[in-house]
């Protein structure tokens, strides 16, 4: 009894949904009808070609009043103010942020040069690289002018397994003075 009472229930709750669906839109056979009448009228010179506006014009058709299409033409325009370079590494930014000072600082400024070592050097006469490792195990390579160190170092020469970096420090008579340190590739590296 119980359960035919759950089926004649399911049945009449099912009943709605297997009625035949209305079109709210034209049918097929009215949309073919309405196109053929506007190849016709074309044909016959009776309706009147739209010209393409200039670029930025809107453009709003007559049957959708409240529908309006801003037609775009013309190269695109980035506006980068406000937002980031996505050329630009994220590590940097966020170092950048950290210092709060708005310069840009590398990688290799984090650390002080003792605690950097020299791994290779790749030189020919006039084009000298050194590739330089930190104390996470990260591997750099760099070229003459390049800032190395916390102590606003610049690396001044590169030769063949020495690369000189000179530092300038504030001594206690607050007077910068400048020094500079050498990095060897050390003899169990294969230097």
């Amino acid at each position: 009894m119980r359960i035919t009472a759950m089926a004649l229930a399911i049945a009449l709750l099912a009943l709605p949904g297997c009625q035949e669906e209305t079109t709210v839109g034209p049918t097929s056979k009215e949309f073919n009808q309405a196109r053929q009448e506007l190849v016709a009228k074309l044909k016959k010179g009776k309706v009147k070609k739209v010209k393409k506006p200039p670029a930025g014009e809107r453009i709003v058709t007559p049957k959708a009043a409240d529908t309006t299409v801003l037609a775009m033409r013309g190269s695109f325009h980035y506006d980068s103010l406000g937002k980031r370079d996505p050329f630009r590494s994220f590590e940097w930014e966020q170092l950048r942020l950290e210092l709060g000072d708005g310069s840009m600082r590398g990688p290799l400024e984090q650390f002080d040069v003792s605690q950097l070592s020299l791994i290779g050097v790749v030189w020919n006469a006039n084009n000298a690289r050194a590739l330089i490792q930190d104390p996470s195990g990260m591997s750099y390579i760099i070229a003459e002018g390049a800032k190395i160190g916390k102590n606003s170092g610049r690396v001044t020469s590169i030769d063949d397994n020495l690369v000189v970096v000179k530092e300038t420090y504030v001594d206690l008579n607050l007077e910068e003075t400048t020094k500079d340190i050498e990095m060897r590739i050390r003899a169990t590296e294969g230097g």
